[in-house]
């Protein structure tokens, strides 16, 4: 199996968004850096020919619950605090831990039997058409249910905003009326 170079180029986008939403200290950039990860799988579908999987992935999660995070991020916290050290040695024990996990998952993968089947499957012949009336007609319940969840949790956020926006208008207040 060889890779292609847009594949390869795609890949390491994808990887390298989600190395830097683990990383990065300001939450604000952590979730920018998921949006890029996001929108590498979305462009890793597309290039695999799995156009229905790649254009949900960018309505929503990048569409959607990327944007949510941020907002919620945006409205519910301060300036974020960076005086924490760089460095920790719990840091390093999830990262061997990682890496091992890693290694089991890729052995398993390279040992399975589907990593080398002895014929190719047929392709699913659902059409992106199939797929939307699907969509619509027996899973429109679940789909609204989940817009549902995510306006609950954008009002829940705007809601605490309000709330921390108030506590802190009103906290000079006090100190200044009780001198």
């Amino acid at each position: 199996m060889t890779m292609t170079l847009p594949f390869l180029i795609l890949a390491l986008l994808t990887l390298a968004g989600g190395v830097a939403a683990m990383t990065l200290r300001r939450l604000v950039h952590c979730a920018l850096a998921l949006t890029v990860a996001f929108a590498g799988l979305a462009a890793l579908y597309l290039n695999l020919g799995a156009e229905f999987a790649g254009l949900a992935q960018l309505l929503v999660y990048v569409g959607a619950i990327a944007i949510l995070i941020v907002f919620a991020i945006l409205l519910t916290r301060g300036g974020d605090d960076v005086s924490e050290p760089s460095f920790s040695p719990a840091g390093l024990g999830g990262a061997v831990i990682a890496l091992a996990v890693f290694a089991v998952l890729a052995w398993a993968v390279a040992t399975s039997r589907l990593a080398h089947p002895a014929s190719t499957p047929p392709a699913p012949s659902a059409s992106m058409q199939q797929i939307g009336i699907a969509l619509m007609q027996r899973y429109v319940l679940p789909l609204e249910v989940i817009a549902l969840m995510l306006t609950a949790a954008m009002i829940g956020a705007v809601i605490l905003a309000l709330r921390e926006k108030r506590a802190a208008s009103t906290a000079p207040a006090l100190e200044s009326s009780s001198r």
